[in-house]
């Protein structure tokens, strides 16, 4: 099975892309792991909602380059489907007995996703209502992934 997270942006800190390269040791063991970043678009601070649109459709261009039409798509969205890590773990193996070989988690960036890539997606999910800086959130997306393959794996894991 192939992991994607495509997301907007890229991650400056050390400490966040020390935290996924660990994480993506890790999954190596059971799956094929990748995070693909396309760059973000700069906006103004007071942008018009057709120019904050017009921003989120530049980044869905570069995010779609790398969407297969036959991948499975799940955005991250607040409005998302809310899970445990058991249930999420559950989803995932349902995704890949379905048949799919690559799954794509989408995050976007500051201005959220396009209407188009939330088209595009096969399921919206979301890890709370609260807002996280998208880098921190490939770190937590990442950490659930690893978790999902632990829980499918019945090894052991931190609860």
């Amino acid at each position: 099975m192939n992991i994607r997270i495509l997301c907007v942006g890229k991650i400056k800190e050390k400490f966040y892309r020390d935290a996924i390269d660990e994480y993506s040791k890790r999954l190596s063991k059971y799956c094929t792991f990748k995070i693909i970043e396309v760059a973000d678009e700069k906006t103004s601070e007071n942008a018009s909602e057709n120019e904050i649109n017009i921003v989120k459709d530049k980044e869905a261009e570069r995010l779609f380059k790398h969407i297969g039409e036959r991948d499975f798509v799940i955005a991250l969205a607040i409005l998302g489907k809310q899970f445990d890590s058991v249930a999420f773990s559950k989803y995932i193996e349902d995704i890949s007995i379905q048949g799919n070989s690559t799954i794509d988690f989408v995050i976007g960036g500051s201005l959220g996703l396009s209407d188009s890539i939330m088209k595009r997606s096969n399921y919206q999910i979301s890890f709370s209502k609260m807002t996280f800086p998208h880098q921190l959130m490939r770190v937590i997306l990442s950490e659930q992934i690893y978790r999902a393959f632990r829980i499918m794996k019945n090894e052991p894991y931190h609860k």
